[in-house]
């Protein structure tokens, strides 16, 4: 069987969705083929679903001319996609949008003999990884996180809010030290300890245990054997670049682009974490759509339409359920934007309240906003985001800056 449409989108995630519904609102549709048996679905929320605090179907994307299909190849002589049913789906534009995998670290006993994860030995990146979870999920149950990331934060928090006994072993001196200061972490770190969660930093896993292909021990490079019942791998993503690398496209770490989004084949684009533009490669979800609004507007034909010329994107965490320091069923709130580590010459100003759990810190260099972490009361988040958008300089007399650092009403 051949079809043809115009503009072929291979991936359902956010930034595919976000893009074949965006084309449709151009009035350019396109036909989005995903891979999952699932509805498409914000990623993003996934440890809300763990934590039993969200449905999968609330989660779920509005997915205009999905087809459900595993695509197995290009063949950009004859712009056409080939799927593993044996239908091939011609095309004028392209698109990959294929998103990234859940990196698998390099344990011994990871894998079973025939290459499989054990029982109990689970990733957190897809909606069937997000279910298994949950099915294996009890109060008193033993669970091992592997990463310290904004994965490994949110899928703790999530299992001890519904009664697991956790152990969050992170392998660098702090939690989400990619986004955070010390300072910070230490406020995250006590949010999870107060969850119940056992935080162990600067500790390695080396080994995964297993009797009778389940799962029941991890053990750290110093020797020391935690029991296990559940482990999560939250060790980072890698881009899918499979297919595009057996297309002949030009890959890095990710598919490279141009600022039209285009790919070394000029009827082939790529947005999303699969995407590498001017040599990074973000996997986040504000980068990805982004990009998906961008390359819309270019291929609905909008002369206008702006180049994407990258994202200054900005982190935000809410964790929710009982330990909060602002009382038990209040959220715990971060946010971190631009650069949080200040170089020599740089200006810091920052405020904390012990009492309250908040914490706010901001970097000044030649009298501009160039980063920023907020815990705690998030009012200010909005104001301070803008300011560090707008690139604008800051008045030499420092008053609205503290000014934006002590308004609650700038959200």
């Amino acid at each position: 069987m051949t079809s043809n449409t115009r503009v072929v989108v291979i991936g359902a995630g956010l930034a595919g969705v976000t893009l074949a519904r965006r084309l449709g609102e151009l009035g350019t549709p396109a036909l989005l083929v995903g891979d999952e048996e699932h509805r498409p679905y914000n990623r993003v929320l996934l440890a809300e679903v763990l934590a039993g605090r969200y449905s999968p179907e609330v989660i779920a994307l509005p997915a205009p001319g999905l087809l459900r299909g595993r695509v197995t190849g290009v063949d950009r002589a004859g712009r056409t996609v080939r799927c593993a049913d044996g239908s091939v789906i011609a095309y004028d534009t392209l698109v990959m949008a294929t998103g990234s995998n859940a990196v698998l670290p390099p344990l011994r006993g990871l894998f079973t003999p025939d290459r499989q994860l054990p029982e109990g030995v689970h990733a957190f990146r897809t909606m069937d990884d997000c279910l298994g979870l949950s099915k294996a999920v009890r109060p008193g149950v033993r669970a091992v996180v592997i990463g310290g990331g904004l994965l490994g934060v949110s899928a703790a928090r999530a299992l001890a809010v519904r009664g697991a006994q956790v152990v969050l072993a992170q392998q660098s001196e702090r939690l989400m030290e990619r986004q955070l200061d010390p300072a910070a972490s230490v406020l995250v770190r006590r949010h999870l300890e107060d969850l119940g969660v056992e935080v162990h930093t600067e500790c390695r896993v080396r080994d995964v245990r297993s009797v009778g292909g389940a799962v029941r021990s991890v053990e750290m490079a110093d020797g020391y054997a935690l029991g296990a019942d559940l482990v999560v791998l939250a060790c980072g993503v890698r881009p899918r670049v499979g297919l595009a690398q057996a297309a002949g496209l030009e890959v890095a770490k990710g598919v490279v682009v141009d600022d039209e989004l285009r790919t070394s084949d000029p009827h082939i684009r790529a947005v999303g974490d699969c995407a590498q533009h001017a040599g990074r490669v973000y996997g986040l979800a504000a980068p990805a759509l982004e990009q998906a609004g961008a390359l819309a507007e270019l291929l609905a034909g909008d002369d206008t339409a702006a180049r994407y010329t990258g994202t200054r994107s900005l982190t935000r965490l809410t964790l929710t359920g009982p330990g909060s320091p602002f009382g038990p069923d209040s959220p715990f709130d971060l946010a971190a934007f631009g650069e949080t580590d200040p170089r020599p010459g740089d200006d810091v100003v920052q405020l904390a309240d012990a009492t309250r759990g908040t914490y706010r810190k901001v970097v000044v260099r030649d009298d501009r906003l160039v980063g920023g972490v907020l815990v705690g009361e998030l009012g200010t988040v909005g104001a301070l985001a803008r300011a560090w958008e707008g690139a604008e300089p800051l008045p030499s007399d420092g008053g609205p800056l503290l000014h934006l650092l002590t308004n609650d009403g700038g959200s």
